[in-house]
């Protein structure tokens, strides 16, 4: 684009060079000064008819004595030789160089002036006479780089767009990367390969000819693999799996073949393509038809992987969320001969990202990055770097010095919800509902004993919910029957609260029920989790490879079964509604008391939230000795024997809760 500019910059430059001459030439050459000889013009100064001579160069312009003083003066222009001096001649003709003013004709005198000449003139004529030539030359110039440039243009579409890192400057080491140990040690193999081949070579182990890194979004697959390279020390080609596919046929696998003809040159080096389910989907499940662009594309990679040529010693890693959809020729042993799995990381591996991140910013020392890990279950690495740049922006905006545990709190609620909405402005009657909401979630899920803890409750709105309850636990990756009907019972806290204060259910539990039911059916349809129907799958779930998405579920039981299915479905959801129901009703006045805190401090965690839940209702709350201020307007629950009001509740997103991933991390509303 910048030489683009800049050749049409210098056309116009060239053009306005080319208007301005003509100007010049134009207004030049108007004048129509009748022309005389200098030997007439001496002659004449000698008879006392000239009243002026202006010299410039050679050229002389000559002004006559006029007969009256009101006549237009006559003026004639003469040129002298290049080797004559006027001044000489005029003075051998006895003529004055001064001639004073108001003398008549008859006198031989004259008034002699040079005109300064900047020499602008001869140039100008020159280069009036060669700009035509200089603009004709210059327009074919123009034309034929601009076809060059499409022609070069053209061909190189087949060469391949990878960016080459020498290995030179290391941005990127293994120290950089936490919380996949396991995944470093298979690439720290790898690594060892390429810095020392003699070694396995002396066991007869040949060298791996790629790596499969395979994991959801943000779990650090791209810098894993950059990793790799800035550890091995060796040439490193980056390229994305889009890039081989144009409209034009043939171009991917030329590109390819480009690739790997320039990795081989280079060799030892690595190859990375990232996101390579763009081109590496399974052949004959297009569809445009089984011999299209992207199939060529991937036929050159298998043959480049794994062809005749096989004794080079190039490592291609390849990073995909996406494994199920790779052809099948693709993931042999022989061409993708490791399969490195990056999964979200466990409670561990998010305090040594949490550490990696913080790693040069100015921390608190309040700041426990333990308690942050077990509070961001189901983060993966991108989220967890996330939280930790977002308690910075926090921090600056503050005008802080250092990051303190309050502003990570706060980036873990923005990550998961969105920013605080300080504009909505809540009625009383909506502020009652939303805490006694909450606060049926928290007391269910304290008094439950397969539930995790809980450690945020908020009335605060943030992003699409009007409060939020967050709980944090051990990470585990089995959850029994038990576990699951208490997550039922705590997401139906809230509608439970509404039904016993309000005698009524707002539209915000509806987020609660919808996670309910589902959970519910996938016990189960999915997990094989119900007494009546057994350890049984139903249902089977349809997809196009292409759009990588269910799009249908095949049934493959009768009507009779779906009836059963609906009805455990609504056994277990109608004993989870019991169970909440309950425990509100054993705990009502610390459901009052909970609420009445909540509406005047809005937002309660931690310790803080815990010694609340275990102390006596009748107590006042705080405590004798304690920091936080008392609630100023305490929640007045219905009397027992009066009826319940009966709110006009809005349709609009409200309280509810949430789990990421099968761990149940938040509630929101």
């Amino acid at each position: 684009m910048y030489s683009r500019w800049l050749r049409n910059s210098f056309l116009y430059l060239i053009l306005i060079v080319a208007v301005v001459a003509i100007v010049f030439a134009f207004f030049q050459g108007g004048d129509d000064h009748q022309k005389i000889g200098y030997g007439q013009v001496v002659e004449d100064a000698k008879s006392g008819l000239v009243q002026e001579i202006e010299i410039d160069g050679r050229n002389l312009t000559v002004t006559y004595v006029t007969s009256s003083p009101d006549a237009e003066p006559d003026v004639k222009s003469a040129k002298i030789g290049s080797n004559s001096e006027i001044e000489k001649l005029l003075a051998d003709a006895g003529v004055a160089l001064s001639r004073p003013a108001g003398t008549g004709a008859g006198v031989a005198a004259v008034n002699l002036e040079y005109k300064d000449s900047s020499g602008f003139g001869p140039w100008l004529s020159l280069l009036l006479n060669v700009l035509p030539f200089l603009l004709f030359g210059l327009f074919l110039l123009l034309i034929m780089r601009q076809a060059q440039g499409s022609n070069s243009q053209a061909m190189s579409f087949g060469k391949s767009r990878a960016r080459l890192f020498t290995g030179s400057k290391v941005t990127v080491t293994f120290a950089d990367v936490a919380g996949v140990d396991e995944s470093k040690e298979e690439l720290a193999e790898v690594v060892e390969f390429l810095k020392y081949p003699e070694k396995f070579a002396a066991l007869g182990a040949r060298i791996p000819k790629g790596v499969l890194l395979v994991g959801p979004p943000g779990t650090g697959k791209t810098l894993l693999s950059r990793a790799v390279a800035g550890e091995a020390g060796v040439p490193f080609f980056s390229i994305s799996g889009s890039e081989f596919v144009e409209m034009f046929v043939g171009v991917g696998a030329s590109r390819v073949r480009d690739l790997f003809e320039q990795a081989k040159k280079n060799a030892p080096c690595i190859v990375f393509v990232d996101e390579i389910d763009a081109v590496g989907r399974q052949r004959g499940a297009g569809l445009g038809g089984s011999h299209d662009e992207r199939e060529q594309t991937l036929n050159q990679i298998l043959v480049e992987m794994d062809g005749f040529d096989t004794g080079t010693n190039v490592i291609v890693i390849a990073a995909t969320n996406r494994p199920d959809i790779l052809d099948p020729a693709l993931l042999r042993p022989g061409r993708f001969d490791r399969k490195v799995v990056l999964d979200a990381p466990d409670v561990k591996g998010r305090e040594a990202i949490l550490g990696v991140h913080a790693k040069g910013k100015p921390i608190a020392d309040d700041v426990k990055l333990s308690v942050l890990s077990k509070a961001t279950a189901g983060f993966s690495g991108a989220d967890l770097a996330n939280l930790v740049n977002e308690a910075a922006i926090l921090a600056a905006r503050r005008n802080k010095k250092i990051i303190t545990m309050k502003e990570f709190e706060e980036a873990v609620d923005r990550v998961i919800l969105g920013p605080e909405r300080k504009s909505k402005v809540m009625s009383e009657l909506e502020k009652k509902v939303t805490a006694y909401h909450e606060g049926g979630h928290a007391i269910v899920a304290h008094f439950l004993k397969h539930h995790d803890p809980v450690h945020k409750v908020t009335i605060v709105s943030r992003g699409m919910s009007g409060g939020h309850t967050r709980f944090i636990g051990e990470d585990t990756s089995y959850h029994t029957p038990a576990m699951f009907k208490d997550r039922m019972a705590s997401a139906l806290g809230g509608l439970a609260a509404e039904e016993m204060i309000f005698g009524e259910a707002s539209t915000g539990p509806s987020s609660d029920i919808q996670q309910v039911t589902r959970i519910a059916r996938s016990m189960v349809t999915r997990w094989g989790m119900s007494k009546k129907l057994g350890p049984r799958t139903f249902g089977k779930a349809e997809e196009l490879v292409f759009l990588g998405r269910e799009i249908s579920e095949t049934r493959d039981y009768s009507e009779k079964v779906a009836e059963n299915i609906d009805d455990e479905v609504r056994e277990l959801i109608d004993e989870a509604h019991q169970a909440a129901s309950r425990i509100l009703a054993e705990r009502r006045p610390l459901l009052d008391k909970l609420a009445g805190v909540l509406m005047d401090v809005e937002t309660l965690e931690g310790e803080t939230l815990l010694r609340l839940l275990n102390s006596n209702p009748d107590e006042p709350w705080p405590p004798a000795g304690s920091d936080a201020a008392p609630p100023e307007s305490p929640v007045t629950p219905p009397a027992s024997g009066e009826a319940p009001p009966r709110p006009a509740f809005e349709p609009k997103p409200a309280p509810g809760l949430a789990w990421e991933g099968g761990n149940q991390t938040r509630a929101d509303g």
